[in-house]
């Protein structure tokens, strides 16, 4: 398929003119084009958006993973969901990382467009307050802004207040101002008193001096936020095609949390942005926190589109979660040991004796404790401290020294520990941290219940006592 054939194809079907100026090389930024060592199929693929979710697809094409399973790929910025799921059903792509919703909504009108990986399994919101508001029950009588009533900053600012035990439009007014910006500087100047702002945009947040007070991980929001469609027939008619380009995306996350100086690199290229506190803030809560490294797409996360998208289209009120997933491809990569190996050869490299090693981000197993995300935080342990000693705090910088779980886990008789609510925490991640054990966290609870009033909805900043474990070694 030439440039040509292909510009004309998108025309005909009245797609956005913004992929037109992409084909002229407008829109994204100049890519290296790797040289040819042997056949490769030439395929299109897509992204539709210039966000950190999006990483997986730059990696795989500017590190050459894409051409290293035999694909001649050229990424195609494809502005939204709704022209990027009409490409894929024309077959212009044969992929493309999209949001969720996007595929639900085609699937409902059959369009076979399936997810076959999920990167972000939930919203990337953080919920942003005003300086002098510390904890969720200071929102009542307030104020919170949101784009649009119906849009993603509204339903999650909706979960976020009733996680807290706060009745939206009652306890807290909802008030619809527009963009990012404009909510940022509406909580800047006191017109409002908390927004859910996206990362990177929190990091300026901070500048600003506004709190944090949680983030949806934190809050167990599980939604298909950002994922790697296909379309059906294509699974049907290339099986090895599908599998190739999935086998590329995971090497990619691979990549991602595994080198972090040349993935900030990148990210900076296609993010068209040089703000390294807006790039590490990005890094550090997407990438590491909140992407998978094996990238199974939640049905939870999909039942939880499917909930809000029945409102308005009953024929949602039915659908399966099962049937807008393919997982064939995934669940093969993992269960023939194809995404361990990856981390596993990391791993050995890591434990290597070095003279002056450099610092690295942490790449954590998998766990699936009840309400986590799979990814887990890393080098976030800087505000533990003793009760009965003060310790001088780890610098907030992405390259501290990583402190696994088992040099913080406490040997029998030791003191009681004090800990501020971080990021993306939970009970059970706590309790895996502490005590290298997700079951134990009803032990921490236990010990906070007269700040702790329900154990799944902790808060940024909030002091937790983690008592000591007898039975830790």
């Amino acid at each position: 398929m030439n440039v040509n054939n292909l510009r004309w194809q998108f025309y005909s079907r009245s797609l956005s003119i913004s992929f037109l100026f992409f084909v002229c090389g407008l829109l994204t930024p100049a890519v290296s084009i790797f040289a040819q060592t042997g056949p490769a199929k030439k395929v299109f693929i897509g992204y539709s958006g210039i966000s950190t979710g999006q990483a997986p697809a730059w990696i795989a094409y500017e590190q050459g993973f894409f051409r290293k399973y035999g694909l001649d790929a050229q990424l195609l910025f494809l502005e939204g969901g709704t022209i990027t799921v009409q490409t894929l059903i024309s077959g212009d792509v044969v992929a493309a990382q999209v949001a969720g919703s996007s595929v639900v909504q085609s699937n409902l009108q059959k369009s076979g467009i399936v997810l076959i990986a999920g990167f972000l399994n939930t919203l990337d919101y953080k919920l942003i307050v005003a300086k002098d508001i510390t904890r969720p029950d200071q929102l009542k009588g307030k104020s919170v802004a949101i784009a649009r009533i119906g849009g993603s900053s509204d339903f999650a600012t909706r979960y976020a207040l009733e996680k807290y035990g706060l009745v939206p439009d009652k306890d807290v007014a909802m008030l619809q101002i527009g963009s990012q910006p404009a909510r940022l500087i509406a909580l800047e100047t006191g017109k409002i008193h908390g927004s859910m702002i996206a990362i990177p945009t929190t990091a300026k947040a901070k500048k600003l001096g506004l709190n944090t007070l949680a983030d949806l991980q934190m809050l167990g929001l599980e939604y298909q936020h950002t994922g790697l469609a296909i379309n059906q027939k294509l699974i049907k008619t290339q099986p090895d095609l599908v599998r190739n380009i999935l086998k590329a995306f995971v090497e990619a996350i691979h990549f991602l949390k595994t080198q972090r100086k040349e993935s900030l690199a990148i990210m900076a290229k296609y993010l068209r942005t040089d703000d390294t506190e807006a790039l590490d803030e990005a890094y550090d809560s997407i990438i590491q926190t909140l992407i998978p490294e094996k990238p199974y797409p939640t049905l939870k996360g999909i039942d939880t589109i499917l909930r809000e998208i029945s409102i308005k289209d009953p024929s949602a009120r039915s659908a399966r979660p099962e049937q807008f997933v393919d997982l064939t491809f995934i669940k093969e990569l993992d269960s023939s040991g194809f995404i361990d190996r990856l981390y596993k050869t990391q791993s050995v490299a890591k434990a290597a004796p070095r003279i002056n090693p450099a610092p690295a981000a942490a790449v954590s197993k998998e766990k699936t404790p009840s309400i986590d995300t799979k990814a887990k935080p890393a080098a976030m342990e800087e505000n533990i401290k003793p009760i009965a000693k003060t310790v001088r705090a780890m610098p907030e910088k992405s390259q501290a020294p990583v402190i696994t779980a088992s040099k913080l886990s406490k040997p029998a008789g030791q003191a009681d520990q004090q800990y501020t609510v971080r990021t993306g925490d939970t009970l059970s991640k706590l309790a895996e941290r502490f005590y290298n054990s997700t079951s134990k966290w009803e032990k921490i609870f236990e010990a906070n219940k007269d700040t702790v009033k329900n154990p799944n909805y902790i808060y940024i900043g909030m002091k937790l006592v983690i008592p000591a474990d007898d039975q830790a070694s």
